[in-house]
């Protein structure tokens, strides 16, 4: 992000550039669209942090001050390439909700999708933050995962916070997976060197009498994951629990 703070951020300014045209050129030729697909392209290669407007207008063999015609800086530009990868998300509004088997099966199909983004646009965890993007394509996927909690015995509030601990477990998830890539390219160890490692030096320094539970679930889940964790499984088995409790609030709202 820019650093940029106060009056130099401005939301209004920031949602006419979300909700404006992006393919029309300016006299560079150059367009938001393209501008933004640039940053994306190189945010999903060398990540967030090389994404600058200089190396933007280099790989769009432009001036950096080109880009600032269409763009005001890399605030709004960050904006642009968070809503720009949500439009890859669904091919219509009521994809998630039309899925087969009804809302459990909609809301798997919703993290399923979330989970398939961060894994091709890993950056966006490093930019998804306290206050969202209000542009087209994130008020299209609010729309479409809201839809699948539509008509269910749920209140609006209650919609809303399933979506949201649905996509933060999601969230959550992949950064540990994210985390865990990037451990292996900095030590140049797989998981499952780094485990066999630990694990015999702890063999040896760590009393299994002083701490009986964590060593025995600590051993078992070694050996299954051969890693400290498994950042897939761990997806699925909190989705399951997660519908499991939303089916229970649905099913005590119509018994009463």
């Amino acid at each position: 992000m820019s650093g940029r703070k106060g009056a130099d951020v401005d939301p209004a300014r920031s949602l006419a550039l979300l909700w404006g045209p992006h393919g029309r050129p300016g006299r560079s030729g150059l367009t938001i669209r393209s501008i933004v697909a640039a940053a994306i392209e190189i945010a999903d290669a060398e990540g967030m942090e090389a994404v600058s407007m200089r190396q933007v207008a280099e790989r769009l063999r432009a001036g950096t001050m080109s880009l600032y015609t269409h763009v005001p800086g890399k605030t709004e530009l960050v904006d642009l390439m968070v809503d720009t990868a949500y439009g890859q998300l669904y091919d219509d509004v009521d994809a998630p909700s039309s899925q087969p088997g009804g809302w459990r099966e909609a809301l798997e199909f919703v993290a399923a999708r979330n989970w398939e983004l961060y894994l091709r646009h890993p950056w966006l965890l490093h930019v998804v933050g306290a206050r969202p993007v209000l542009g087209p394509n994130a008020s299209l996927k609010y729309e479409a995962e809201l839809r699948t909690l539509e008509g269910v015995g749920l209140s609006d509030l209650e919609m809303d916070a399933v979506l949201t601990l649905v996509l933060t477990h999601v969230e959550g998830t992949a950064r540990i997976r994210l985390n865990m890539v990037q451990a292996q390219s900095d030590t140049g160890m797989t998981d499952a060197e780094w485990w066999l490692a630990s694990a015999t030096v702890l063999d040896k320094v760590m009393d299994a009498s002083r701490f009986p539970v964590s060593t025995r679930v600590g051993q078992a889940a070694g050996r299954e994951y051969e890693s400290y964790s498994d950042p897939e499984r761990a997806l699925a088995f909190g989705l399951g629990r997660i519908v499991d409790g939303v089916a229970a609030l649905i099913s005590r709202r119509s018994e009463a």
